[in-house]
């Protein structure tokens, strides 16, 4: 296990199941808050994740009962626009990380997850909840609108109606109803969020890195691509892949009637 740590002691974890990776938010004692050092610490966590060849797959979650409560209003203040706009880069520099990987990132969620939790969550590849988990999109509460992605990856998981009710209401949304709407992607029992998401993780480790990359890629971009250029990306892409070792071991598995062995030259960004 390694330890990101500021002068409070450790502010996030990390710890490796085999090729999974696992990303721990620990300051339990304000429900998992983000402050600026655990924001800058959790962005440097991912990034590492990222350029070790060794990792194929990253779960994110929370020390305690709490995935993450949201910001640290403890430490929030009001401040002019220019520190105000470095504040929050510095949350967006995080979802870039998740965003950018072309590796899988899973979100294990107990608890909580309000604010800036939920976009937190909702930026993630996957994500499994405990059955008697929350959402919220609090920021209203004091005064804010939303950030950490939250306008792209809410409405891509739950559409934009329920999108505007949760970030102007700020009502809880249960792991059942977020369920149901796509805002979560499996649902397992209290006290086991981590675990069913490590499970996911590692079937997602032993699949083949670069063509998870390309879906992770083709799921972003195709929105905003006319049909006719997603059908030109899609054949790039494809022609790139037939080229690689991995569909030559998948062939090579196909033919032999044996389990395809994916990764063992690549992984990671190339």
């Amino acid at each position: 296990m390694s330890i990101v740590a500021d002068d409070r002691g450790a502010v996030i974890l990390t710890d490796d199941r085999g090729a999974v990776r696992i990303i721990t938010l620990n300051r339990p004692d304000v429900r998992n808050a983000i402050d600026i050092p655990l924001r800058l610490a959790l962005r440097e966590a991912i990034d590492t994740a990222d350029a070790d060849t060794a990792v194929r797959a990253i779960v994110l979650t929370g020390a305690g009962s709490v995935f993450c409560s949201g910001g640290d209003i403890a430490t929030m203040q009001r401040m002019d626009r220019d520190a105000a706009t470095e504040r929050a880069e510095s949350a967006q520099a995080v979802i870039r990380a998740i965003w950018s990987t072309p590796k899988p990132v899973l979100a294990a969620v107990e608890g909580a997850a309000y604010g800036a939790g939920t976009s937190l969550a909702a930026a993630c590849d996957r994500v499994v909840a405990a059955a008697d988990a929350r959402f919220a999109t609090t920021f209203t509460n004091v005064g804010l609108a939303g950030d950490m992605g939250v306008f792209a990856s809410l409405p891509r998981r739950i559409g934009i109606p329920r999108a505007r009710q949760m970030l102007t209401l700020g009502t809880p949304v249960d792991a059942r109803q977020a369920f149901d709407w796509g805002l979560v992607d499996a649902l397992a029992e209290p006290g086991a969020a981590l675990d069913a998401a490590l499970a996911d993780a590692e079937r997602l480790a032993v699949k083949p890195p670069a063509a998870l990359g390309v879906i992770k890629t083709m799921l972003a971009e195709a929105p905003t691509l006319h049909p006719y250029g997603v059908l030109s990306r899609e054949a790039a892409y494809q022609a790139e892949l037939f080229g690689s070792d991995d569909f030559a071991e998948g062939v090579a598995a196909y033919r032999e009637k044996r389990r395809p062995v994916f990764g063992q030259t690549q992984g990671g960004r190339s």
